[in-house]
Protein backbone atom coordinates (compact mmCIF):
# COMPACT_ATOMS: atom_id res chain seq x y z
CA UNK A 1 0.00 0.00 0.00
CA UNK A 2 1.45 3.25 -1.62
CA UNK A 3 1.68 6.21 1.37
CA UNK A 4 -0.93 8.43 1.18
CA UNK A 5 -0.11 12.24 0.50
CA UNK A 6 -2.19 14.80 1.51
CA UNK A 7 -1.14 16.94 -1.25
CA UNK A 8 -4.11 17.24 -3.38
CA UNK A 9 -4.11 19.74 -7.06
CA UNK A 10 -7.58 21.08 -7.27
CA UNK A 11 -9.25 20.10 -4.26
CA UNK A 12 -10.77 23.43 -3.80
CA UNK A 13 -12.39 22.60 -7.56
CA UNK A 14 -14.06 19.41 -6.67
CA UNK A 15 -17.33 19.39 -6.21
CA UNK A 16 -18.55 19.06 -2.15
CA UNK A 17 -19.93 15.36 -3.25
CA UNK A 18 -16.61 14.55 -4.47
CA UNK A 19 -14.35 15.91 -1.49
CA UNK A 20 -16.71 14.60 0.44
CA UNK A 21 -16.03 11.33 -0.91
CA UNK A 22 -12.42 11.96 -1.13
CA UNK A 23 -12.26 12.57 2.54
CA UNK A 24 -14.08 9.49 3.48
CA UNK A 25 -11.69 6.95 1.74
CA UNK A 26 -9.02 9.03 3.01
CA UNK A 27 -10.05 7.94 6.34
CA UNK A 28 -11.74 4.72 6.32
CA UNK A 29 -15.20 6.01 7.47
CA UNK A 30 -18.43 3.92 7.67
CA UNK A 31 -21.28 5.67 5.53
CA UNK A 32 -22.84 5.41 8.90
CA UNK A 33 -19.60 8.27 10.25
CA UNK A 34 -20.10 9.35 6.89
CA UNK A 35 -23.47 10.72 7.46
CA UNK A 36 -22.49 13.50 10.20
CA UNK A 37 -21.48 15.32 6.98
CA UNK A 38 -24.87 15.17 5.48
CA UNK A 39 -26.39 18.78 5.56
CA UNK A 40 -29.55 19.59 7.56
CA UNK A 41 -32.65 20.28 6.69
CA UNK A 42 -32.89 24.09 5.79
CA UNK A 43 -29.03 24.43 5.43
CA UNK A 44 -27.95 25.66 1.63
CA UNK A 45 -24.45 23.91 1.37
CA UNK A 46 -23.78 26.24 -1.63
CA UNK A 47 -24.19 28.96 0.77
CA UNK A 48 -21.26 27.54 3.27
CA UNK A 49 -19.40 26.73 0.23
CA UNK A 50 -18.58 30.29 -0.87
CA UNK A 51 -17.95 30.96 3.17
CA UNK A 52 -14.92 28.50 3.10
CA UNK A 53 -12.65 27.32 1.24
CA UNK A 54 -12.95 23.14 1.00
CA UNK A 55 -15.88 22.86 1.94
CA UNK A 56 -17.49 19.07 3.24
CA UNK A 57 -19.81 19.15 5.84
CA UNK A 58 -20.97 21.85 9.12
CA UNK A 59 -19.98 20.89 12.49
CA UNK A 60 -23.16 21.90 14.60
CA UNK A 61 -22.98 23.54 18.09
CA UNK A 62 -25.40 23.04 20.58
CA UNK A 63 -28.05 26.90 20.02
CA UNK A 64 -29.82 27.80 23.40
CA UNK A 65 -31.80 30.51 24.80
CA UNK A 66 -31.31 32.54 28.04
CA UNK A 67 -33.71 33.96 29.31
CA UNK A 68 -34.49 36.78 31.78
CA UNK A 69 -32.22 39.40 30.63
CA UNK A 70 -33.58 43.01 31.01
CA UNK A 71 -31.26 45.36 29.61
CA UNK A 72 -31.69 49.09 29.54
CA UNK A 73 -35.47 48.78 30.67
CA UNK A 74 -36.29 46.22 27.54
CA UNK A 75 -36.54 42.51 27.54
CA UNK A 76 -34.50 39.94 25.28
CA UNK A 77 -34.08 36.47 24.40
CA UNK A 78 -30.46 35.82 23.68
CA UNK A 79 -29.36 32.90 21.51
CA UNK A 80 -25.92 31.19 22.98
CA UNK A 81 -23.75 28.48 20.77
CA UNK A 82 -21.82 26.87 22.93
CA UNK A 83 -20.93 23.16 23.72
CA UNK A 84 -20.28 23.80 27.32
CA UNK A 85 -23.18 22.39 29.66
CA UNK A 86 -24.33 24.87 32.16
CA UNK A 87 -23.25 28.45 30.26
CA UNK A 88 -27.14 29.07 29.02
CA UNK A 89 -28.72 28.33 32.75
CA UNK A 90 -26.02 29.82 34.55
CA UNK A 91 -26.97 33.20 32.18
CA UNK A 92 -30.81 32.83 32.72
CA UNK A 93 -30.37 32.45 36.51
CA UNK A 94 -28.03 35.39 37.13
CA UNK A 95 -30.17 37.88 34.88
CA UNK A 96 -33.60 36.34 37.34
CA UNK A 97 -31.63 37.75 40.30
CA UNK A 98 -30.27 41.32 38.38
CA UNK A 99 -34.07 41.47 37.16
CA UNK A 100 -35.39 42.23 40.65
CA UNK A 101 -33.29 45.50 40.92
CA UNK A 102 -34.25 46.72 37.12
CA UNK A 103 -32.03 44.47 35.30
CA UNK A 104 -28.73 45.14 33.59
CA UNK A 105 -27.83 48.78 32.79
CA UNK A 106 -25.21 49.09 29.56
CA UNK A 107 -23.75 51.70 27.60
CA UNK A 108 -21.19 51.49 24.93
CA UNK A 109 -18.58 53.93 22.93
CA UNK A 110 -18.84 54.90 19.15
CA UNK A 111 -17.63 51.85 17.10
CA UNK A 112 -14.34 53.07 16.08
CA UNK A 113 -11.69 50.72 15.17
CA UNK A 114 -7.95 51.08 14.46
CA UNK A 115 -6.04 50.42 11.81
CA UNK A 116 -2.52 50.23 12.06
CA UNK A 117 0.07 51.53 9.29
CA UNK A 118 3.75 50.36 10.29
CA UNK A 119 6.62 52.15 9.10
CA UNK A 120 10.45 51.29 9.33
CA UNK A 121 13.69 52.51 8.30
CA UNK A 122 12.60 56.49 8.83
CA UNK A 123 15.97 58.28 9.32
CA UNK A 124 13.74 61.12 12.13
CA UNK A 125 10.98 59.39 13.48
CA UNK A 126 10.40 62.54 15.84
CA UNK A 127 10.15 65.13 12.99
CA UNK A 128 8.06 62.29 10.78
CA UNK A 129 5.89 61.80 13.05
CA UNK A 130 5.02 65.86 13.05
CA UNK A 131 5.15 65.41 9.57
CA UNK A 132 2.28 62.98 9.07
CA UNK A 133 -0.09 65.03 11.90
CA UNK A 134 0.38 67.86 9.92
CA UNK A 135 -1.32 66.43 7.02
CA UNK A 136 -3.90 64.23 9.05
CA UNK A 137 -6.87 66.22 7.46
CA UNK A 138 -6.03 65.41 4.07
CA UNK A 139 -4.93 61.91 5.11
CA UNK A 140 -8.21 61.58 6.93
CA UNK A 141 -10.09 62.93 3.43
CA UNK A 142 -8.29 60.87 1.28
CA UNK A 143 -8.90 57.68 3.32
CA UNK A 144 -12.79 58.88 3.66
CA UNK A 145 -12.54 58.84 -0.38
CA UNK A 146 -12.75 55.17 -0.15
CA UNK A 147 -15.69 53.96 1.42
CA UNK A 148 -18.41 57.24 0.85
CA UNK A 149 -21.23 54.77 1.67
CA UNK A 150 -19.35 54.25 5.40
CA UNK A 151 -19.27 58.31 5.19
CA UNK A 152 -23.15 58.84 3.78
CA UNK A 153 -24.40 56.60 7.41
CA UNK A 154 -21.62 58.96 9.43
CA UNK A 155 -18.96 56.43 9.87
CA UNK A 156 -14.92 56.75 8.03
CA UNK A 157 -12.44 58.03 9.16
CA UNK A 158 -12.15 60.22 12.05
CA UNK A 159 -8.79 60.70 13.82
CA UNK A 160 -4.83 59.57 13.14
CA UNK A 161 -2.33 59.21 15.96
CA UNK A 162 0.80 58.49 15.18
CA UNK A 163 3.58 56.27 17.64
CA UNK A 164 6.98 55.56 18.13
CA UNK A 165 7.99 52.12 19.42
CA UNK A 166 11.25 50.72 20.37
CA UNK A 167 11.89 47.03 18.83
CA UNK A 168 14.51 44.25 17.93
CA UNK A 169 14.14 46.22 14.52
CA UNK A 170 14.82 49.48 15.51
CA UNK A 171 12.52 52.37 16.29
CA UNK A 172 9.11 51.41 14.47
CA UNK A 173 6.38 54.73 13.47
CA UNK A 174 3.05 53.64 13.79
CA UNK A 175 0.06 54.93 12.69
CA UNK A 176 -2.99 54.43 14.13
CA UNK A 177 -5.86 55.16 11.95
CA UNK A 178 -9.08 55.56 13.99
CA UNK A 179 -12.30 54.44 11.63
CA UNK A 180 -16.27 54.91 12.86
CA UNK A 181 -17.09 51.64 11.69
CA UNK A 182 -21.23 52.02 12.43
CA UNK A 183 -22.60 48.84 11.91
CA UNK A 184 -20.02 47.06 10.39
CA UNK A 185 -17.01 45.14 12.15
CA UNK A 186 -14.73 47.20 10.01
CA UNK A 187 -12.23 45.25 8.98
CA UNK A 188 -12.25 45.26 5.46
CA UNK A 189 -13.10 49.00 5.63
CA UNK A 190 -9.98 49.50 7.80
CA UNK A 191 -8.05 47.65 5.73
CA UNK A 192 -8.87 49.23 2.63
CA UNK A 193 -8.06 52.51 3.67
CA UNK A 194 -4.68 51.43 5.53
CA UNK A 195 -3.80 50.39 2.50
CA UNK A 196 -4.59 53.14 0.31
CA UNK A 197 -3.00 55.43 2.74
CA UNK A 198 0.43 53.57 2.85
CA UNK A 199 2.33 55.52 -0.14
CA UNK A 200 1.82 58.55 1.43
CA UNK A 201 2.89 57.22 4.45
CA UNK A 202 5.84 56.35 3.24
CA UNK A 203 6.10 59.42 1.19
CA UNK A 204 5.81 61.56 3.90
CA UNK A 205 8.39 59.69 6.30
CA UNK A 206 10.63 58.58 3.94
CA UNK A 207 10.51 55.23 5.34
CA UNK A 208 9.27 51.70 3.95
CA UNK A 209 5.81 50.27 5.15
CA UNK A 210 5.44 46.80 6.30
CA UNK A 211 2.17 45.97 7.52
CA UNK A 212 -1.45 47.82 7.03
CA UNK A 213 -3.85 45.48 8.95
CA UNK A 214 -6.77 46.59 11.53
CA UNK A 215 -6.23 45.56 15.64
CA UNK A 216 -8.30 43.58 17.55
CA UNK A 217 -7.05 45.39 20.31
CA UNK A 218 -10.20 48.28 20.28
CA UNK A 219 -9.70 50.32 23.03
CA UNK A 220 -11.80 53.02 21.22
CA UNK A 221 -14.78 50.60 20.88
CA UNK A 222 -16.04 49.39 24.50
CA UNK A 223 -19.35 48.33 26.03
CA UNK A 224 -20.32 48.35 29.59
CA UNK A 225 -22.87 47.06 31.73
CA UNK A 226 -23.59 46.70 35.01
CA UNK A 227 -26.08 45.39 37.55
CA UNK A 228 -26.96 45.32 41.26
CA UNK A 229 -27.51 40.98 43.27
CA UNK A 230 -29.36 41.66 46.05
CA UNK A 231 -27.86 40.13 48.99
CA UNK A 232 -30.98 38.80 50.16
CA UNK A 233 -31.75 36.56 46.74
CA UNK A 234 -27.94 34.83 47.00
CA UNK A 235 -28.59 33.11 50.01
CA UNK A 236 -28.21 29.15 50.15
CA UNK A 237 -29.03 26.38 52.61
CA UNK A 238 -25.72 27.02 54.28
CA UNK A 239 -25.05 30.74 54.19
CA UNK A 240 -26.61 34.23 54.14
CA UNK A 241 -27.09 36.48 51.61
CA UNK A 242 -24.51 38.77 53.26
CA UNK A 243 -22.02 35.83 53.55
CA UNK A 244 -22.59 34.55 49.79
CA UNK A 245 -21.91 38.55 48.61
CA UNK A 246 -18.40 38.50 50.66
CA UNK A 247 -17.78 35.29 49.46
CA UNK A 248 -17.66 36.81 46.21
CA UNK A 249 -16.18 39.31 46.95
CA UNK A 250 -13.30 37.35 47.86
CA UNK A 251 -13.16 35.13 45.06
CA UNK A 252 -13.17 38.44 42.78
CA UNK A 253 -10.36 39.71 45.32
CA UNK A 254 -8.15 36.60 43.99
CA UNK A 255 -8.77 37.44 40.69
CA UNK A 256 -7.70 40.89 40.98
CA UNK A 257 -4.22 39.62 42.89
CA UNK A 258 -3.60 36.38 40.78
CA UNK A 259 -2.86 35.94 37.02
CA UNK A 260 -3.49 32.33 37.31
CA UNK A 261 -6.98 33.16 38.94
CA UNK A 262 -7.56 35.87 36.70
CA UNK A 263 -6.98 33.66 33.27
CA UNK A 264 -9.88 31.49 34.45
CA UNK A 265 -11.83 34.54 35.97
CA UNK A 266 -11.73 36.08 32.53
CA UNK A 267 -12.67 32.32 30.28
CA UNK A 268 -15.59 32.30 32.33
CA UNK A 269 -16.66 35.64 31.08
CA UNK A 270 -16.13 34.70 28.01
CA UNK A 271 -18.21 31.58 27.96
CA UNK A 272 -21.05 33.84 27.60
CA UNK A 273 -19.77 36.39 25.29
CA UNK A 274 -18.13 34.29 23.10
CA UNK A 275 -21.53 32.09 22.48
CA UNK A 276 -23.50 35.12 21.64
CA UNK A 277 -20.47 36.35 19.36
CA UNK A 278 -20.92 32.82 17.55
CA UNK A 279 -24.73 32.45 17.36
CA UNK A 280 -24.91 35.90 15.74
CA UNK A 281 -22.17 35.21 12.81
CA UNK A 282 -19.79 37.44 14.57
CA UNK A 283 -15.62 36.96 14.74
CA UNK A 284 -15.06 35.15 18.04
CA UNK A 285 -11.59 35.02 17.80
CA UNK A 286 -11.15 38.73 17.15
CA UNK A 287 -13.59 39.01 20.52
CA UNK A 288 -11.73 36.65 22.89
CA UNK A 289 -8.11 38.14 21.92
CA UNK A 290 -8.96 41.49 22.11
CA UNK A 291 -10.60 41.10 25.54
CA UNK A 292 -7.84 39.24 26.80
CA UNK A 293 -5.46 41.95 25.55
CA UNK A 294 -7.68 44.73 27.11
CA UNK A 295 -7.23 42.85 30.34
CA UNK A 296 -3.62 42.69 30.14
CA UNK A 297 -3.53 46.29 28.79
CA UNK A 298 -5.32 47.73 31.69
CA UNK A 299 -3.77 45.62 34.40
CA UNK A 300 -0.45 46.95 33.38
CA UNK A 301 -1.63 50.34 33.52
CA UNK A 302 -2.37 49.55 37.14
CA UNK A 303 1.00 47.38 37.43
CA UNK A 304 -0.55 44.21 37.23
CA UNK A 305 0.09 41.70 35.03
CA UNK A 306 -3.25 41.27 33.97
CA UNK A 307 -6.98 42.25 35.52
CA UNK A 308 -10.42 41.04 35.84
CA UNK A 309 -12.82 42.29 32.97
CA UNK A 310 -15.51 42.68 35.24
CA UNK A 311 -15.27 44.30 39.05
CA UNK A 312 -17.37 43.46 42.09
CA UNK A 313 -18.76 45.85 45.39
CA UNK A 314 -20.99 46.16 47.85
CA UNK A 315 -23.48 48.86 47.47
CA UNK A 316 -24.63 50.96 51.29
CA UNK A 317 -27.22 48.37 51.52
CA UNK A 318 -25.00 45.51 51.77
CA UNK A 319 -26.14 44.06 47.79
CA UNK A 320 -23.20 43.21 45.24
CA UNK A 321 -22.84 45.31 42.08
CA UNK A 322 -21.22 44.31 39.11
CA UNK A 323 -19.91 45.98 36.74
CA UNK A 324 -17.91 45.08 33.07
CA UNK A 325 -15.85 45.95 29.98
CA UNK A 326 -14.10 45.25 27.53
CA UNK A 327 -13.47 46.13 23.77
CA UNK A 328 -16.73 44.97 21.89
CA UNK A 329 -16.05 44.91 17.75
CA UNK A 330 -18.86 43.47 16.28
CA UNK A 331 -21.06 44.08 13.45
CA UNK A 332 -24.74 43.16 12.17
CA UNK A 333 -23.94 43.84 8.16
CA UNK A 334 -21.19 42.10 6.35
CA UNK A 335 -19.39 38.68 7.27
CA UNK A 336 -21.13 35.64 8.41
CA UNK A 337 -24.05 37.80 9.96
CA UNK A 338 -25.20 38.64 6.45
CA UNK A 339 -24.89 35.26 4.80
CA UNK A 340 -25.60 33.08 7.57
CA UNK A 341 -29.47 31.80 7.25
CA UNK A 342 -29.01 30.50 10.98
CA UNK A 343 -26.81 33.83 12.55
CA UNK A 344 -29.41 35.96 10.28
CA UNK A 345 -32.46 34.41 12.52
CA UNK A 346 -30.71 34.28 15.70
CA UNK A 347 -30.21 38.71 15.36
CA UNK A 348 -33.60 39.13 14.79
CA UNK A 349 -34.70 36.72 17.92
CA UNK A 350 -32.24 39.18 19.31
CA UNK A 351 -33.95 41.94 17.99
CA UNK A 352 -30.57 44.21 18.44
CA UNK A 353 -30.67 47.25 15.99
CA UNK A 354 -27.12 48.45 15.99
CA UNK A 355 -23.78 46.75 16.58
CA UNK A 356 -23.79 49.04 19.79
CA UNK A 357 -26.72 47.28 21.04
CA UNK A 358 -25.39 44.28 20.34
CA UNK A 359 -21.99 45.18 21.95
CA UNK A 360 -23.95 46.10 25.18
CA UNK A 361 -26.10 42.71 25.27
CA UNK A 362 -22.76 40.95 25.17
CA UNK A 363 -21.44 42.84 28.32
CA UNK A 364 -24.52 41.72 29.97
CA UNK A 365 -24.42 38.12 29.29
CA UNK A 366 -20.52 38.44 30.20
CA UNK A 367 -21.34 40.15 33.79
CA UNK A 368 -24.26 37.38 34.32
CA UNK A 369 -22.20 34.57 33.10
CA UNK A 370 -19.18 35.60 35.73
CA UNK A 371 -21.43 36.43 38.36
CA UNK A 372 -23.16 32.64 38.09
CA UNK A 373 -19.70 31.17 38.19
CA UNK A 374 -18.61 33.56 41.02
CA UNK A 375 -21.90 32.13 43.24
CA UNK A 376 -21.11 29.12 42.70
CA UNK A 377 -17.55 28.85 43.24
CA UNK A 378 -18.27 30.80 46.53
CA UNK A 379 -20.66 28.20 48.17
CA UNK A 380 -21.55 25.03 46.38
CA UNK A 381 -18.80 24.67 44.43
CA UNK A 382 -18.60 24.62 40.46
CA UNK A 383 -18.94 20.99 39.54
CA UNK A 384 -22.51 20.42 40.89
CA UNK A 385 -24.66 21.90 38.04
CA UNK A 386 -21.74 21.53 35.87
CA UNK A 387 -21.49 17.82 36.92
CA UNK A 388 -25.37 17.13 36.30
CA UNK A 389 -25.83 18.19 32.84
CA UNK A 390 -22.58 16.14 31.71
CA UNK A 391 -24.29 12.87 33.08
CA UNK A 392 -26.98 13.80 31.02
CA UNK A 393 -24.39 14.04 28.07
CA UNK A 394 -22.57 10.66 29.56
CA UNK A 395 -26.02 9.31 29.76
CA UNK A 396 -26.88 9.77 25.62
CA UNK A 397 -23.42 8.92 24.61
CA UNK A 398 -23.97 5.27 26.61
CA UNK A 399 -27.29 4.86 24.35
CA UNK A 400 -29.90 5.71 26.98
CA UNK A 401 -33.10 6.10 25.40
CA UNK A 402 -35.04 9.47 26.49
CA UNK A 403 -37.21 7.49 29.53
CA UNK A 404 -33.80 5.75 30.72
CA UNK A 405 -31.88 9.02 30.78
CA UNK A 406 -32.97 10.92 34.37
CA UNK A 407 -32.21 7.29 35.66
CA UNK A 408 -29.07 7.19 34.60
CA UNK A 409 -28.17 10.28 35.75
CA UNK A 410 -29.63 10.22 38.94
CA UNK A 411 -27.57 7.24 39.92
CA UNK A 412 -24.25 8.40 38.54
CA UNK A 413 -25.10 11.64 40.85
CA UNK A 414 -25.83 9.62 43.78
CA UNK A 415 -22.75 7.70 43.87
CA UNK A 416 -21.05 10.82 42.44
CA UNK A 417 -19.09 8.63 39.44
CA UNK A 418 -19.55 10.61 36.64
CA UNK A 419 -18.24 8.80 34.33
CA UNK A 420 -18.81 7.08 30.56
CA UNK A 421 -18.01 3.52 32.03
CA UNK A 422 -20.20 4.29 34.96
CA UNK A 423 -23.02 5.04 32.70
CA UNK A 424 -22.99 2.21 30.05
CA UNK A 425 -22.93 0.17 33.70
CA UNK A 426 -25.99 1.86 35.16
CA UNK A 427 -27.46 1.54 31.70
CA UNK A 428 -27.06 -2.30 31.48
CA UNK A 429 -28.29 -2.80 35.25
CA UNK A 430 -31.35 -0.83 34.11
CA UNK A 431 -32.23 -2.75 31.40
CA UNK A 432 -31.54 -5.98 32.78
CA UNK A 433 -33.34 -5.25 35.40
CA UNK A 434 -36.56 -4.44 33.47
CA UNK A 435 -36.05 -7.71 31.60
Amino acid sequence: MSERSSEIPGFYRRSLADRRAFVRDWAGLSEEEARVYDFPPGVDPAILDRMIENVIGVMPLPLGIATNFTINGRDYLVPMAIEEPSVVAAASNAAKVARTSGGFFAQSTDPVMIGQVQILNVADPAAARLRLLDRKDELLAAANAKDPVLVKFGGGAKDLEVRLLSSPRGVMVVVHLLVDARDAGGMNAVNTMCEALAPEFARLTGGKVVLRIISNLAVHRLARARATFPAALLRTETASGPEVVDAILDAYAFAVADPFRCATHNKGIMNGISSVVIATGNDFRAIESGAHTYAAWTGAAEGSVVRPLTTYEKDKDGNLVGTIEFPAPVGLIGGATAVHPTAKANVKVLGVKSARELGEVLAAVGLAQNFSALRALATEGIQRGHMELHARNLAASAGARPEEVDRVVAELLRTHEIRFDRAKAVLEEIRRTAR
